[in-house]
């Protein structure tokens, strides 16, 4: 138990936890209304571009976070007018953006210095290593994300459950679908640097996929997952701490754990 506490007493692990509980929920919350569209592994695609822009970024000298927002932005709402345009499906545009990406982030990687430790630390993951002004900034974007989605709550409850109603009340679904991206994209950026970007989808992904097990409101939904989300992120962090394994990978194996443990729960019910 003294060593468990003790692992608060480290800066570097007190910036983490601050910076991952704040993520995991802006990624439980937006996670629900994404699976709910069927556009879930957008995650997946715009961390593969949010990985291009830092390998820019990083063979240019430039401020890692500073690029890779605006960037990935600017590719989510791509891909929501790909996919709004009907030629293109959702997962094929993904597919488009994020492997071109990903390409592109190779190759630069590879003519440039080769893969350094920060580059791979966004593939994989090193929430860890946050520096005191990647720390404050992932709090102000993180917090500006909670506060738009719940000021917002319930117009984008409405564009995600019926797009086409919400539209005949008068709602701006284009706007909101817009926003949703937009959050998405921040979201992912700020999360590439704790589950890297093979992993964040999950953090989008589980957590919502649990919590659909075991309520059947949006609201019960989106305030299950936020709980699951924050609390495997918890014990992901501990485990990681104790048997010293990548905190991103162990993140990922305590949000399975729980959602098996959903899926058994709903099974009994």
């Amino acid at each position: 138990m003294s060593g468990l506490l003790s692992m608060f007493s480290y800066h570097f692990m007190q910036r983490a936890l601050l910076v991952g509980v704040l993520v995991s929920l802006c990624a439980a919350l937006l996670g629900v209304s994404l699976v709910l569209k069927r556009y879930s592994m957008i995650g997946d695609g715009l961390s593969h571009v949010g990985f291009g822009a830092l390998a820019i970024a990083s063979a240019f000298h430039l401020a890692p976070l500073a690029v890779t927002v605006p960037v990935v932005v600017i590719a989510a709402v791509l891909l929501l007018r790909l996919r709004s345009d009907g030629r293109v499906k959702g997962d094929a545009a993904i597919a488009i953006i994020s492997s071109s990406a990903l390409a592109i982030g190779v190759v630069v990687v590879s003519v440039t210095r080769g893969m350094n430790t920060e580059v791979t630390s966004y593939l994989f993951g090193s929430i860890l290593s946050l520096s005191r002004g990647d720390t404050v900034l992932s709090v102000v974007l993180s917090l500006a994300v909670l506060a738009v989605f719940l000021l917002l709550y319930p117009r984008l409850f409405a564009v995600t459950f019926d797009e086409t109603f919400a539209r005949a009340t008068g709602t701006r679904a284009d706007l909101y679908n817009t926003l949703l991206a937009v959050l998405t994209a921040v979201t992912v950026v700020l999360g590439m640097r704790m589950m890297g970007a093979l992993l964040i989808s999950s953090l989008i992904i589980f957590p919502a996929l649990g919590a659909m097990k075991i309520c059947h409101s949006f609201r019960g939904v989106v305030i299950w997952a936020a709980v699951i989300s924050v609390v495997c992120f918890l014990f992901g962090m501990t485990a990681s701490y104790v048997f010293e394994t990548p905190s991103g990978a162990s993140v990922v194996i305590a949000d399975l754990i729980a959602f098996g443990f959903c899926s058994l729960f709903a099974n009994r019910k």
